[in-house]
């Protein structure tokens, strides 16, 4: 659960302790470049070199379309992974006229990152905040090509804008009004979430430390907002839901270039979160209806293909766990059953969807137990039937779960957003088990006995 405009401001305002950190750090202070993990027997790689960096969101595409790069973040710009030579190199430095840019998807069509920057002049609904602009960098050659300008208001970065599959539109939303009347929201009273040393975590992935006391102040401020796209081609720009409820998390079909899900956002179980749109504004439908007390969902994500989604599922919340799974087509759904401990922040899945990962859960959720921080891996199975199943039924399925990185030097306030490498050898997570963060992999077959 996001708060796209305080992580937005602190990154703003964190851009130069970043950098400043990440030079002040100690060349004999990096992990090691590789180990195996003594309590799973999988080797772990340290990908890249700069302190701080850290990967995308997890439901966000970080891939380019050649599967040959792998997009990251650090405190002196956006970098490219080669994942044959696990090389790295520096796309875009975020000093100068890209000073804090902010990636929003990286493009299904083009080898493109996308991403929001600042421009000259100052945005009326805030004179304090600049106007911003959608652009593109080739990932290859570096250069910068402006797309479109933003509505005044616009919440950017992610989870706040995406780019459609076929990179013909943006999606995202802007404020169109003042809170509710006696609204204590305040956007900016964002308190950084604060390391063992007392210094603020670093990191576009660190949640803040008064994170459930905004959430709360942000859903019952009842900000009217407006749900637009812009035509990347044309630039016209078209308003397709207007609303009360926060609104975020927006993530194109991979495959349908027009279908839009997004979230109506809040403590989960206060909120029926989980939607679907059509980027003419048609179609604008609740995907899961909550049916019982304390029931929640969330931390969806699109199937590879694009014809279906997973989601968090908990019936009730904290007691029984679930990743759930619908197909966009049939409207089937299956639920896989998850053990306590087997519950996770975040999961993601490999082409044909026949692994699954997840990257764990804070163990202060789970009354301390450091049972519930590893990354996992899962080999999903659905559970065979004799007895009567109409075509409506919910099928049920389990996750049998194998360990991957023992996660418990991990603070959880960054969460580590998993994701597998195109060829399912690997998956891709954030830490910050040595102190600050950095990119990982974990192979997901076993290394050799002997392997140190």
């Amino acid at each position: 659960m996001f708060i796209p405009r305080f992580k937005t401001l602190f990154a703003a305002l964190g851009g130069a302790f970043l950098l400043a950190s990440a030079l002040a750090f100690a060349e004999s202070d990096i992990p090691p470049t590789s180990w195996v993990d003594k309590d799973t027997g999988h080797r772990v790689w340290r990908l890249t070199d700069e302190p701080n960096s850290s990967g995308l969101y997890f439901n966000v595409n970080a891939y380019t379309p050649d599967k040959k790069t792998v997009i990251y973040t650090a405190p002196d710009g956006i970098h490219g992974l080669d994942l044959a030579t696990r090389k790295t190199r520096l796309i875009l430095a975020t000093v100068g006229p890209y000073e804090w840019a902010q990636v929003v998807i990286v493009g299904s069509k083009t080898n493109s990152v996308f991403i929001t920057r600042r421009e000259a002049g100052m945005d009326p609904t805030n004179p304090k905040v600049r106007l911003r602009s959608l652009c593109k960098v080739d990932v290859y050659t570096g250069e910068v090509t402006k797309l479109a300008d933003l509505p005044p208001g616009s919440a950017t970065g992610i989870p706040n804008l995406c780019v459609n599959a076929d990179e013909t539109l943006v999606a995202g939303f802007y404020e169109d009004g003042p809170p509710a009347p006696g609204s204590n929201y305040n956007p900016r009273d964002y308190k950084p979430s604060l390391g063992p040393d007392g210094k603020p975590l670093v990191g576009g992935l660190v949640q803040s430390a008064n994170k459930e006391e905004m959430m709360a102040q942000r859903l019952n401020a009842r900000i009217p907002v407006v749900l637009f796209t812009i035509n990347l081609q044309t630039g016209k720009q078209t308003a397709i839901l207007r609303t009360t409820d926060w609104i975020d998390h927006f993530l194109f079909s991979p495959a349908d270039p027009m279908l839009l899900m997004y979230a109506h956002e809040g403590h989960w179980n206060k909120v029926d979160r989980l939607w679907f749109i059509r980027a003419d504004g048609t179609g604008n439908t609740l995907i899961h209806k909550r049916q019982m007390v304390d029931e929640v969902n969330g931390h969806e994500f699109w199937n590879l293909d694009g014809k279906s989604i997973w989601y968090d599922l908990q019936t009730p919340m904290g007691r029984v766990y679930w990743l759930a799974h619908y197909d966009t087509e049939t409207q089937r759904r299956t639920w896989y059953y998850l053990n306590a401990m087997d519950r996770s922040l975040h999961f993601n899945v490999t082409e044909g969807a026949d692994l699954i990962c997840a990257d764990g859960s804070d163990p202060r959720l789970a009354s301390g137990s450091l049972e519930v921080a590893w990354i996992k891996l899962f080999r999903p199975q659905l559970r065979k039937s004799d007895g009567i199943n109409q075509p409506d039924f919910i099928q049920t399925g389990n996750l049998p779960m194998e360990r991957l990185v023992n996660m418990a030097k991990h603070d959880y306030r960054l969460e580590p957003n998993v994701r597998f490498t195109p060829d399912k050898k690997m998956v891709l997570f954030t830490g910050n088990m040595f102190g600050p963060s950095y990119v990982f992999g974990v192979e997901v077959a076993k290394a050799a006995p002997d392997s140190k």
